[in-house]
């Protein structure tokens, strides 16, 4: 009897995460052009420098508590107000380290323009920290309904005010306009959308109980950061404010798409598989199927964008931006085991066993120091080769103690995707040969789209690929309420 309503509540969590992703990324997408188009590389490699210390600072505010909130199943309100006190404690102590700490910042990347920027773009800190609780109590009611509203609303509204900024010429600060207008229009939306009464009440047990678990998700939080962050250190230490511009750039990019199909199931199904912690069988199917759709969308999506990665960077970004190239069809590979690896790694928070969240991140760290010892003597391309050798060991390490617990590790799930393997490999072939025959940009990126993604469904559809049939399903589905 109860089959029906999770299946359908997560079928709407599912929809109403996907409009949210989609909306949201394709708003940042258009805005990022905008941006691109009207700004320097430099711009952007100067906001990079900064990416590592709001991420770390945000990360600790956060401390997992929300997660822990979602993950236990007799939480109370005194659970969320211990939360928001603590966000708020957090999030003010972060920024005041940030702003005394402006000026060593700048002298380590030898950037005096970096002490405004960084004491102004840390106010972010305090007006994400002030929503936290009320994205999760959404979450936890599988209101993505919401959650998309205050997203859109957030996209639009820092994107139209960095638009303007970036057009009255202020440069740099464009972007951090941007963040502060999205970052609070965020908070105020949450406020307005959510039920949870305001409250600041705090409980050393409640706090004690929560930070038990999220503490092991805090230090696999930091730890994933400063990974993801160390590049933009290393680039803006020892290369040129420019390549650093480049490299954040063709992330954006992968990140896309990687990170719309990762956020699309993540947020969906995490309170999901937290409800199944104690049904294996059905926890089980629920996590194969995540992978295995998450494969059926990712590998021709980012086969594709490599292929395309000319026309795609000289129609949207113009020619001064053409040194992205190259680094954007390596990086599309590095992100291309990403929303198989989050699913893995999140299944373990999903039971509760945070700890080994934790040790399992944590035993990545020797592949990413040694990449980058080799590669950063050589250079930047260098660097994010490593790193699609880094991503695809770290997705066989992530799908280890999945294997070992259910039974479904790396190979298996390796084995599920070869189906879209060979699909899109003979994508590839065809737009390969589109683009040779063809000199034109906006040829070779219209029909490159068309004749790659109709040959991977068509591939798709001669093998039976289930995904497909579920895809198209919903998609039937979709169109008769419409």
């Amino acid at each position: 009897m109860q089959e029906t309503p999770l299946k359908t509540k997560t079928a709407k969590g599912i929809f109403w995460s996907a409009v949210d992703k989609f909306a949201v990324q394709i708003g940042q997408f258009v805005v990022g052009v905008i941006l691109a188009r009207i700004l320097v590389p430099e711009d952007f490699g100067l906001i990079g420098m900064l990416a590592i210390f709001i991420a770390l600072s945000q990360t600790f505010i956060e401390s997992g508590l929300g997660t822990g909130l979602i993950q236990r199943q007799d939480r109370t309100d005194i659970d969320f107000s211990t939360v928001f006190v603590f966000n708020l404690a957090v999030s003010s102590f972060f920024y005041l380290v940030l702003f005394f700490s402006a000026s060593f910042i700048s002298d380590f990347f030898n950037q005096p323009q970096l002490i405004n920027l960084i004491r102004i773009l840390s106010l972010s800190l305090f007006l994400n920290a002030v929503s936290i609780v009320q994205k999760t109590k959404l979450t936890i009611a599988l209101d993505f309904k919401s959650i998309a509203k205050s997203n859109v609303i957030s996209v639009f509204a820092g994107g139209l005010c960095g638009v303007l900024a970036a057009i009255n010429n202020y440069g740099v600060w464009s972007l951090v306009i941007q963040s502060l207008v999205g970052a609070f229009a965020s908070s105020v939306s949450l406020w307005f959308l959510s039920t949870w009464s305001f409250s600041v009440l705090f409980s050393k047990k409640s706090f004690h109980s929560l930070f038990n678990y999220g503490s092991k998700l805090l230090a696999a939080g930091l730890y994933a950061q400063l990974l993801n962050n160390v590049y933009n250190i290393c680039l803006g230490k020892f290369y040129p404010t420019s390549s650093l511009g480049y490299y954040t750039r063709a992330k954006n990019f992968a990140d896309l798409s990687a990170g719309t199909i990762v956020g699309i199931l993540q947020q969906a199904t995490f309170p999901v598989l937290a409800s199944l912690q104690n049904d294996k069988e059905k926890l089980v199917s629920v996590y194969s199927r995540m992978i295995k759709m998450s494969a059926f969308f990712i590998i021709p999506l980012m086969t594709l964008i490599a292929l395309l990665a000319k026309p795609i960077v000289i129609l949207l970004l113009t020619e001064k931006w053409i040194s992205l190239i190259p680094l954007l069809q390596w990086m599309v590979f590095a992100r291309i085991f990403y929303p198989m690896s989050v699913i893995n790694m999140n299944l373990l928070s999903a039971i509760g066993r945070s700890d080994l969240f934790l040790k399992v991140d944590l035993s990545k760290l020797p592949l990413t120091i040694l990449a980058l010892i080799i590669t950063i003597p050589i250079g930047v391309k260098a660097i994010i080769i490593g790193h699609v050798i880094t991503s695809a060991l770290s997705f066989i390490i992530n799908a280890y103690l999945p294997g070992k617990f259910y039974g479904y590790g790396a190979m298996k799930q390796l084995r599920d995707m070869i189906p879209f393997c060979f699909a899109a490999l003979v994508m590839s072939v065809l737009v390969f040969t589109v683009n040779y025959f063809i000199d034109n940009l906006v040829f070779q990126l219209f029909l490159g789209i068309n004749a790659g993604v109709m040959a991977y469904l068509i591939i798709c559809w001669l093998m039976r690929v289930e995904e497909l049939k579920e895809v198209w399903g919903l998609f039937l589905k979709l169109k008769k309420r419409v």
